[in-house]
């Protein structure tokens, strides 16, 4: 009752509505764009996917924006947020319709990984620029909440996004340039939506703001400095980013892992592959909403780091009971569970780090957050590369999750549960 109450109360505040909005519009947009890509690197007829295909794609589209994101989080505390939603998504826009072009002319695979990478870049600015605002839109006792519904409907609303893009997909092979105008359309409804709020609506405050893009960039290494430095000089957030960091690698290995499963294990031509991966994606978004539910709730019962162990700790038990089959069955109950326990961690984290870091740092310490979150992601993908067999059954690689899973959990439990 307390959280249904609480999600009325968040509701009435319109401008926490119009970010919400933007945030789902914009997700949306990136669950089309990334389902259209991987259809277009991984299921395509002439293309054979490897593990290190699949991996150095990951890392072409993940790694280069995500070791620059410092440098975008300077720039978030300096530009008004409301302006990076704004124009983020209208150069989006037009990012995507100069990929959709690329695929439809049969390019080069380079100028096609730089053309999606650069719509995949902007969206670093966007993300973090959400994150570091919601705290802008709502009071410090709603933030739990806040995060359990903004971030977690805005990856419902990327799975809702596959969907579509995979359903379009399925109905041809040579439809990957018109999802990604589906994907471009999005993201201009997602810049119409920030119209509606005032340009400093977002922060940061007019104190910190540094009008002039070059000084901005001039003291784009100091801010970095500063920003790692706030962040080391508080351990709970540190640790919340750290154990986050773990999951999210043990995430991406399983990712990859399912990617060939699919691909090659579980079916016989491509698009059955395509809507085995499709079916996968939703139980894991039906994960991610249960987080929503029940996230407020063991949060206020274990404390924040007592929910984050207790989540690594189901990963460690039941990743490998179920993932040892290789069975679609059992693994698509995985699939929800780590969705569950995944989300649970991320919406932890953000409350974690945004009630402990000063407002003024929140968009560099959301940058860095989100370049380890996309390191973990790559990194991942590579380790999975060299351990996965063509098929992609790994006994191995499952064995490894399960135990890093084990760690994360056994070093925040030595905190206590019911403490916060």
């Amino acid at each position: 009752m307390h959280a249904v109450r609480d999600l009325r109360v968040l509701l009435r505040l319109r401008d926490f509505r119009t970010l919400l909005a933007a945030r789902l519009l914009s997700q949306a947009a990136d669950g089309v764009f990334q389902v259209a890509l991987a259809a277009f690197v991984v299921f395509s007829p002439e293309k054979q996917a490897s593990p290190e295909a699949i991996a150095s794609a990951m890392a072409i589209l993940l790694l280069p924006y995500s070791l620059l994101g410092p440098f975008a989080g300077v720039l978030l505390d300096r530009w008004r947020r409301r302006q990076v939603l704004l124009y983020g998504n209208l150069l989006r826009t037009l990012l995507a319709m100069a990929t959709a072009v690329l695929i439809a002319v049969k390019v080069p695979d380079w100028l096609f990984y730089a053309s999606a990478l650069s719509v995949t870049g902007v969206n670093r600015f966007v993300l973090a620029g959400l994150s570091a605002s919601l705290p802008r839109v709502v009071g410090g006792e709603q933030l739990v909440m806040a995060n359990s519904l903004a971030p977690t409907a805005g990856t419902l609303a990327m799975t809702v996004g596959g969907a579509l893009a995979l359903a379009v997909r399925l109905a041809g092979s040579d439809v990957d340039a018109f999802v990604v105008l589906l994907a471009a359309f999005l993201y201009f409804c997602s810049a119409l939506t920030a119209l509606r709020m005032t340009p400093q609506r977002l922060g940061p405050d007019p104190s910190v703001l540094q009008p002039h893009l070059g000084e901005a960039l001039l003291s784009t290494v100091k801010g970095l400095v500063d920003g790692l430095r706030h962040l080391a000089e508080r351990p709970t957030p540190t640790r919340a980013l750290a154990a986050m960091t773990v999951i999210r690698f043990c995430y991406g290995a399983l990712t990859v892992m399912v990617l060939m499963l699919c691909r090659y294990a579980w079916a016989r031509t491509e698009s059955q592959g395509l809507a085995l991966l499709g079916i996968t994606v939703a139980v894991s978004g039906a994960g991610f909403f249960a987080a929503a539910v029940i996230t407020p709730w063991a949060v206020g019962r274990l404390s924040p780091f007592g929910w984050i162990s207790f989540c690594a700790a189901i990963g460690a038990v039941l990743v490998p009971a179920l993932g040892l089959f290789f069975h679609p069955a059992p693994m698509l109950v995985a699939a929800f569970i780590l969705g569950l326990s995944t989300q649970g961690t991320k919406i932890t984290t953000d409350t974690v780090v945004q009630s402990s870091v000063d407002d003024a740092f929140r968009g560099r310490v959301f940058s860095i957050y989100d370049v380890l979150f996309n390191i973990a992601f790559v990194g991942a993908a590579a380790v999975a590369a060299l351990m996965l067999p063509p098929d992609g059954k790994s006994a191995v690689l499952i064995a490894v999750v399960a135990v890093l899973y084990a760690v994360v959990a056994a070093a925040l439990a030595r905190r206590g549960f019911g403490r916060h």
